[in-house]
């Protein structure tokens, strides 16, 4: 009965072929429950290009030629469509959903479809939008889907880089438009990788903006400072335009926050409070410097000023000041205190306790008295190029760089335990660098919004966990203090395992139904250019019980993934007879993971529910055992 409990929905067992195919499936995912993914290697038509996670247990692989649906744990071909050659912003999984989109350009045509994830099918398709997408925001609620698309999105890597981005909302179910909008002006945007060949051309995105978001029957836009829209007529309530971020730099202000009244926003060095009832500012603060994080709790706003940040030029790291720590009474916009004694290199903020707020600079660990903003503390950490901030299971500050991690009794400063990984020769410095940055950001996948930055009190959250950026699978920031504060991410996820809306294939297994069966299209009215043919689906092969159990998996992850919570930083170092992963539990600071990685892959993927590390070489997506 456990693994019944563990099912999204009871299943109706009206007819016998389904009480049949549930005890099938009830006995194939005992098995599943307590065998560990194994190891698999998966050969695949023509050079690997990109490959994505998915919270539903799929990975997503274009090669030279196709585009392939993997089963994470078995590395299984769900589904592949032939003579599809894509690039990695031309894919993203929708949070929340068992849906992906796909958008193809040929001729100066371009389809936007929406595939199931478990089988490849197209649910609906669309003609009437224009470039890559870029960010998505799904509203459960209405079932509305936003996506922000932008043409010709492709160049050699470098700094102001400019396109004029187009909103569409869509129904989800049905992918009816309802309304789109373009942009006023161009915004800077970003490549998905630095180095390399400087000739060859590369994919950009819009990870450098904060991805729309849902509330209140109203679409927030935050590319030219706050647009407020009706989410289904599109109709403008309210705009107010601002310099988002500094321009050349990603990410320099922070990602909305909302409450029962406000929506707390930040540009320009200044902190605004919207009012969800009518869109009017209630206030707006004193003039900061870069805002680039909000923490809210206790009806006080915590905002960090200043910090490190990736440039868009070349993906290294600069710090750009004032540095310090800032209280805001949240009702009134009035400045409790300020704290101005943080030096370059501001790590990210975190919150031990009610009382207190943690920071770290170049030099030292700073615990702060939250009420008065007077410092408790202040230790020398030497941690080299401290990075990141965050708070363990226990209670302990770790601090953490690309190289380093160093643990800290968050009462009294005292070091508690030390693990320095450097990274191999010289010759590898550059590759060296983006893996491990690579490494390291993976813990933010799955570092749990409360062990991460608070304990003791309950953190607000953005204003709506089902947005995406693409920013996880398109590139690794060499600003990791971007990462350590961005919550909404790990919230997001638990979010979209927990409440999880299925459109495909995963809806019929809720509904009981035995086979799944293929789902129909939604063909476009004119000749448009197709994603191909889906072949070599697996659940053709199967039988309706085997069908029914393998879906029924599918399902059962995204409730382990909810309850999922980081306990490995990752460091790519020298192991004895090669090179490699090590990983180091943040609890107990202990180097208790290796995986050989010889010809590292920087853009590896590591997979704590199936305990699998995801590399490609060549025509090869290979699977090793992270236990």
């Amino acid at each position: 009965m456990r693994v019944l409990k563990s099912l999204p929905e009871s299943l109706p067992d009206t007819f016998t072929l389904r009480r049949v195919a549930l005890g099938a499936a009830l006995s194939l995912l005992s098995a599943l429950g307590v065998r560990a993914a194994e190891p698999w290697s998966a050969k695949l038509d023509a050079d690997v290009r990109f490959y994505q996670t998915t919270d539903v247990g799929v990975l997503v692989v274009g090669t030279e030629k196709s585009l392939y649906g993997l089963e994470a744990e078995t590395g299984d071909v769900l589904w592949r469509r032939k003579d599809t050659r894509l690039e990695e912003t031309d894919v993203a999984s929708v949070p929340g959903t068992d849906l992906l989109l796909v958008t193809l350009e040929r001729g100066g045509k371009t389809r936007l479809e929406t595939l199931d994830i478990v089988t490849g099918d197209s649910l609906w398709r669309s003609d009437k939008v224009r470039g890559a997408v870029m960010q998505t925001a799904f509203d459960p609620a209405s079932g509305l889907l936003a996506a922000v698309f932008a043409r010709d999105a492709k160049s050699k890597p470098r700094a102001g880089f400019k396109r004029k981005p187009e909103l569409h909302v869509f129904e989800i179910a049905t992918g009816d438009e309802l309304w789109k909008r373009e942009l006023e002006g161009e915004v800077e945007m970003m490549p998905v990788a630095w180095g390399g060949d400087r000739d060859r051309e590369v994919p950009y995105t819009l990870d450098n903006y904060r991805p729309p978001a849902f509330l209140d029957g109203r679409l927030y836009l935050f590319y030219e400072g706050l647009t407020s829209l009706d989410a289904r007529t599109g109709k403008e309530r309210r705009r107010e335009k601002f310099r988002v971020n500094e321009e050349g730099l990603a990410l320099t202000e922070a990602d909305p926050l909302a409450d029962e009244r406000f929506v707390y926003v930040s540009g320009r060095g200044r902190v605004r409070a919207v009012s969800r009832a009518d869109g009017e500012v209630a206030w707006e603060s004193k003039d900061l410097g870069l805002t680039p994080e909000m923490v809210l709790t206790g009806g006080v706003l915590y905002v960090r000023t200043g910090g490190q940040f990736t440039r868009l030029e070349g993906g290294e790291t600069a710090a750009r000041g004032p540095y310090g720590v800032s209280a805001i009474d949240a009702a009134t916009g009035k400045t409790i205190w300020r704290y101005k004694g943080a030096d370059k290199g501001l790590t990210n903020l975190a919150l031990p306790d009610a009382g207190t707020a943690a920071v770290a600079d170049r030099d030292d660990l700073i615990l702060l008295d939250s009420l008065t903003g007077k410092r408790r503390l202040k230790v020398s950490h030497n941690v080299e190029a401290a990075a990141f901030l965050l708070l363990n299971e226990r209670g302990e500050l770790v601090l953490g760089g690309k190289n380093e991690l160093a643990a800290f009794d968050g009462a009294t400063g005292t070091p508690l335990w030390r693990e320095r990984h450097e990274p191999p020769g010289r010759g590898l410095l550059r590759t060296a660098g983006a893996v491990a940055a690579r490494a390291a950001s993976l813990y933010f996948r799955y570092g749990g919004a409360a062990s991460t930055v608070f304990r003791g009190a309950r953190l607000v959250g953005a204003l709506n966990g089902l947005r995406s950026s693409g920013l996880a699978a398109h590139v690794t920031l060499a600003d990791l203090t971007s990462l350590a504060s961005d919550r909404a991410r790990s919230y997001a996820r638990s979010y979209a395992a927990e409440r999880l809306s299925t459109f495909g294939a995963l809806s019929r297994v809720r509904r009981g139904v035995s086979s799944v069966g293929n789902v129909a299209v939604t063909r476009p009215r004119v000749a448009m250019p197709s994603a191909g043919d889906v072949s070599e689906r697996l659940l053709d092969r199967l039988d309706p019980a085997s069908q029914l159990a393998r879906l029924s998996s599918f399902l059962m992850r995204t409730r382990r993934l909810a309850a999922l919570r980081g306990r490995w930083m990752y460091f790519y170092t020298n192991l004895r007879g090669g090179r490699g992963l090590v990983g180091v539990n943040i609890d107990s600071g202990r180097a208790a993971r290796e995986v050989r990685l010889g010809d590292p892959d920087e853009r590896f993927i590591s997979d704590e529910a199936a305990g699998l590390l995801y590399v490609s070489k060549g025509e090869r997506l290979v699977a090793y055992r992270l236990n």
